[in-house]
């Protein structure tokens, strides 16, 4: 056994070890309940929120992803600067909002609030689906970073990472979001120490900062600067991104865990932290291609891991590995819980047996869990993209179509249930036809490749654009119109079951 990996196993086991024991920390007088087993108790502090919600937003898809699209694609992978930059300004306020009417009502998935606010169960069920397929692919991306920390160990097959699946699975089954909660101190340390061994240690081995870049410039070609026909992509895909971090359900679920409205405000003004850390870790991409990385057989995700291994000395890269897996497991944990969340209350509870008490829930909601995580490993071997990145990117597309009903929901009750629906339907239906159209050149696949739409297919110009970008504007256009139809034709529309006050209380 080498010595990165008896590092990696020891930090594993240790974050596998405190998933089990956090069923202990602050124990409520019973787990078999969503609010206590889903949120947490709905008691976590500012130290806590910190810690979950960015073990939540900076996952694999920032540690593995990113720094994978750079070595590959050039300056179009630093679209995730902007794009987190942007995010906290839009999400500031719907976040408090969405705090209070939810701590007022007792909703547990923003599928909850939909139900409540258009007065619409089929809304909801669509809203909750949404967030459950939009959750697959991003679960996924957590499992092909444990997977090329593996390999670049050395470890092949499928066993390890269903090893490491059937523990996340266990703990997170045992604990709810307590387990990745407190996981999460553990991960974000690490994550610093090695960030930051790593912008000392790379740049002095590889002749420095200006040895990088000319390295990165004359291995990308024109691809290092950002081309005329890659803008409107790039700016597309930072706004659209942005506007959907928020609206998946586990970013939403790390929310609802607060105690109060301030600590979320803390928090929305202090995470922009972590995009400083973020630019570096992008430029890890970059310190790959100097240091003369090849990814193994041809998987860029394998960049960063094999980076460390030849970088770092073996037992700090093993430190460098387990900071990378730890960074998977929280998010994925957060990710099903959140999706295990909808599956129960929207769908269960509201079609199926009505009457569900908390335990009867919470025992449906552990189970669904499990469910989801399965289905994240289909969304690998299905799906199959050029970049992990795009796993990402897909459920973007998906997870923005619930923008109207719950992004604009929380500020207006204006857009009818009808018109809802029908744009729900519109911007799915054209967001997932312009997926099924972009190819993977990597795989030879001819769909789902990315999310990189080209105009040329619609007879325009040959320029790329985010492919969510259109689809949520379609879904806009169809509210705004079927909506002014609805208003002056009088249709009936749902009842809504909150108040204007509601989404401004500071405690339930």
């Amino acid at each position: 056994m080498s010595v990165q990996l008896a590092v990696f196993i020891v930090l594993f086991a240790v974050v596998a070890v405190m998933g089990f024991v956090a069923a202990r920390w602050r124990r409520p007088a019973t787990m078999e309940h969503l609010d206590e087993w889903g949120l947490g108790g709905r008691s976590f502090g500012g130290w806590v929120t910190w810690f979950l919600i960015g073990g939540d937003l900076y996952t694999a898809y920032t540690f593995i992803a990113v720094p994978a699209l750079l070595y590959a694609a050039g300056a179009a992978g630093f679209f995730a600067m902007p794009y987190t930059v942007l995010t906290y300004p839009l999400v500031f306020i719907p976040l408090i909002r969405l705090w209070s009417v939810s701590h007022k009502h007792g909703f547990v998935t923003p599928a909850d609030f939909v139900r409540a606010r258009f007065g619409s169960p089929f809304l909801a069920l669509l809203v909750a689906i949404t967030g459950i397929v939009a959750t697959m692919p991003y679960i996924a991306l957590q499992l092909v970073g444990i997977e090329a920390v593996l390999k670049a160990m050395g470890v092949h097959g499928d066993a390890p990472l269903i090893i490491a699946f059937a523990i996340l699975a266990a703990y997170t089954y045992q604990s709810g979001l307590r387990a990745p909660a407190l996981i999460a101190f553990v991960k974000d340390i690490l994550i610093y120490v090695v960030i930051i061994a790593a912008i000392l240690v790379i740049p002095a081995e590889l002749g420095g900062w200006r040895g990088i870049f000319d390295g990165a410039a004359a291995k990308l070609g024109p691809k290092f600067l950002l081309g005329p026909k890659s803008q409107l992509q790039y700016i597309t895909l930072a706004f659209g991104s942005g506007l959907a971090l928020f609206l998946y359900p586990h970013t939403q679920t790390g929310v609802l865990a607060s105690k109060n409205r301030d600590v979320i405000k803390r928090n929305m003004a202090a995470l922009p932290a972590y995009s400083l850390v973020l630019g570096l870790i992008a430029l890890l991409g970059y310190m790959a291609i100097a240091a003369g990385i090849k990814p193994e057989n041809g998987d860029v995700s394998t960049v960063v891991p094999i980076l460390f291994d030849k970088m770092f000395a073996p037992w700090f890269a093993g430190v460098a590995f387990a900071a990378v897996g730890i960074g998977a497991l929280v998010p994925a944990a957060i990710m099903s819980i959140a999706a295990a969340n909808l599956l129960t209350r929207n769908i269960y509870v509201e079609f199926i047996k009505p009457d569900a008490t908390p335990a009867q829930q919470a025992r449906v909601s552990k189970l669904a869990s499990l469910v989801v995580k399965f289905g994240a490993l289909l969304s690998i071997i299905g799906l199959n993209p050029r970049f992990a990145i795009d796993l990402q990117l897909i459920g973007g597309v998906i997870i923005l179509q619930t923008l109207p009903s719950v992004g604009v929901g929380l500020f207006t009750r204006w857009p009818h249930r009808t018109a809802l629906i029908a744009g729900w339907f519109a911007g799915m239906t054209a967001g997932l036809w312009m997926l099924y159209t972009v190819p993977n050149p990597a795989t030879h696949h001819a769909h789902f490749g990315g999310s990189a739409f080209n105009l040329a297919t619609l007879g325009g110009p040959d320029l790329t654009i985010y492919a969510g970008f259109i689809a949520v504007l379609i879904n806009v256009i169809v509210v705004v119109a079927l909506t002014l139809i609805a208003r002056a034709a009088g249709w009936r529309d749902g009842t809504d079951a909150t108040a204007t006050d509601d989404y401004n209380v500071e405690r339930a």
